[in-house]
């Protein structure tokens, strides 16, 4: 592999575990502090118990994605070095802002929400567990106003004195009409992410027989808030499809191996193709009739631009060059997101359907199809992420900088080598240790329900204060 095949390389496999925990720990944040409020307003002991419950889970998920978070920052000085030369004065004011105001807001208040029991008053608790949520939904906002920057450069000049990108207007960043769509997108996805999470669990726990308030309760919760988060996950992803086609046609265009330029397009389900370089290649098996212009332009006559018309037009405006990213990635990718997107809403529906014939246990058949449905957010956004970036290419900065003249000159194969090997190691060791934590939690199942033959086999928490085993 080339130096800059095994820089994408790292930057792609620590971006993906790191994923794995930062949509968790937003979407569980919001789980904990609705369970938190619920027992605050009404005094019901089964909300204090949901809350000590999954607050392992979030301190777990957010701890991981701290420590994994910190290697991404790292990467940019120490392998992509021309590409922070090149942007530095853009992409690292949202960075600094995430750094100084949303992550000091979200640990800052997360250590008062935990030490806080029994010292802060009832109504200061409360709001500061909404303070931590909102700081992880502050701090995805300014990260995704820095990699929408990325897909639709605004508010810059260039100094061609100094060669780099210099910023003019920071609220042009920050008010991207990329970001303005990507971060409700991605906020919605990562509820959808803990709420697929707890459905899971509860799944899971009813599998083995455990069933009290707080696994029944949890699930009456978690399944509309399920549904109703991936639908709407839906609907900003369909508002960024039709920005996309504006944005980045070509990328729109690879996502369903459009060859040429035509009219009433129809949305591939379905294709048997190599998806070597060449689009022509596709062999279309299922498609919609009309849909992919549908998508794009909300006409089924609208034009939809073709992979070989978009690489013409590019080359003549940025010079000779290959401007296709890889068809089969994008293809796939779209669609595996859309799937599991799907498959979420199924489990959902069934769920909630099911859960309306009262006094009746809930099907094995369902309760195994919760397990699938705790990884299919993972799924989803993993694909997302590499449908959005892998199609921005050959370009790091669309219409600015090519990937290919992003990367640090002075670091070597080797050094590449050495560094990815440790951090799959480290992160390797990161997700058993945090995998072994949840299994741990997942046998020993949330606090009893009093008096239950459960809570007489055994001695467990006290409900007055809870110490939230922060051990971790």
């Amino acid at each position: 592999m080339s130096v800059l095949s095994l820089a994408r390389s790292q930057f792609a496999i620590t971006t993906l575990f790191h994923f794995i925990f930062v949509p968790m720990s937003i979407g569980l944040a919001v789980v904990v502090a609705y369970c938190h409020t619920r027992w605050y307003r009404s005094g019901d002991e089964v909300y204090l118990r949901m809350t000590r419950f999954w607050a392992k889970f979030l301190l777990i998920s957010m701890a991981i994605g701290v420590v994994t978070g910190i290697v991404q920052e790292f990467q940019f000085g120490m392998n992509w070095s021309q590409y922070s030369k090149y942007v530095g004065d853009i992409f690292g004011a949202p960075l600094a802002m995430e750094g100084l105001m949303a992550f000091f807001l979200e640990s800052t208040f997360l250590g008062l929400w935990i030490f806080g029991w029994g010292r802060l008053s009832p109504k200061v608790h409360v709001v500061t567990v909404w303070l931590m949520a909102f700081g992880t939904m502050l701090s995805a906002y300014f990260i995704l106003a820095a990699n929408s920057w990325m897909q639709h450069p605004v508010g810059y000049v260039i100094n061609h004195a100094t060669h780099r990108a210099q910023l003019t207007n920071i609220f042009s960043v920050l008010g991207n009409s990329t970001v303005l769509l990507a971060f409700p997108h991605t906020i919605l996805a990562a509820f959808a992410q803990g709420g697929m999470l707890v459905i899971a669990v509860c799944g899971f726990l009813l599998l083995r027989g455990r069933r009290n308030q707080v696994i029944t309760r949890s699930l009456h919760g978690a399944l509309p808030f399920a549904l109703i988060t991936v639908l709407l996950t839906m609907v900003f992803g369909d508002s960024q499809a039709r920005l996309m086609y504006k944005q980045q046609p070509m990328k729109m265009a690879a996502a369903e191996a459009v060859e040429n330029t035509g009219h009433n397009v129809a949305f591939s389900l379905l294709s048997t193709g190599s998806f070597t370089r060449d689009p022509g290649t596709l062999h279309r098996e299922l498609s919609i009739p009309d849909g992919l212009s549908l998508l794009a332009t909300l006409s089924p006559g609208g034009t939809v631009q073709g992979i070989r018309q978009i690489n013409a037009a590019e080359q003549k405006k940025y010079g000779p060059g290959d401007y296709v990213p890889v068809v089969g990635v994008e293809y796939w990718t779209f669609r595996l997101m859309v799937g599991a997107g799907i498959l979420m809403t199924l489990i959902a529906l069934a769920g909630l359907a099911l859960m309306r014939r009262r006094g009746r246990a809930l099907p094995k058949w369902f309760l195994r199809a919760t397990l699938l449905g705790g990884f299919l957010p993972i799924l989803g956004n993993w694909t997302g992420w590499m449908f959005t970036e892998m199609g921005r290419q050959p370009w790091v900065v669309f219409g600015l900088l090519k990937t290919s003249q992003a990367n640090s000159p002075n670091v070597g194969s080797a050094d590449l080598i050495i560094t990815l090997a440790g951090y799959i190691v480290i992160y390797g060791v990161l997700i058993a240790i945090g995998g072994w934590l949840m299994v741990r939690e997942l046998h020993t199942g949330p606090e009893p329900d009093p008096g239950s033959e459960e809570d007489q086999a055994g001695p467990h928490a006290p409900a007055g204060r809870p110490d939230l085993v922060l051990a971790y």
